[in-house]
């Protein structure tokens, strides 16, 4: 699993980076792109870090971190679809993806912790 998990992170990661790379011009589409683009990639290379954690406080501490990073991916795809910057279909399978990734680590956190008693 986790190697197909590392494997799922970095194509949301390399959708995203084409997603940025495909906003309009103006202040606010790179603003919001900007974040968007840091929240995406690091979803994938804080999974990386959970990966190698050396123990399992480490591994929660940082798998916490990949589902912040998840979850402000879908606030910043909603600026963008509520800013009229981007159509919703156009940002839908991402906002899902991104969504599937919060509940599979949110499982995972779950699980670390279940084990660690």
């Amino acid at each position: 699993m986790r190697n197909d998990l590392k494997q799922r992170t970095k194509s949301f990661a390399l959708q995203i980076i084409g997603l940025v790379d495909s906003l309009p011009g103006g202040r606010t589409a790179e603003v919001i792109g900007r974040q968007l683009l840091r929240s995406g990639t690091s979803v994938g290379a804080n999974y990386r870090a959970a990966c190698r954690a050396k123990s399992a406080a480490d591994f929660i501490a940082k798998m916490g971190i990949v589902e912040e990073e998840a979850d402000e991916c879908i606030y910043w795809m909603e600026l963008l679809a509520e800013a009229n910057i981007l159509p919703l279909t156009r940002l839908q399978p991402l906002m899902t993806e991104a969504d599937e990734l919060v509940a599979i680590t949110v499982s995972s956190i779950k699980t670390a912790k279940a084990n660690r008693k």
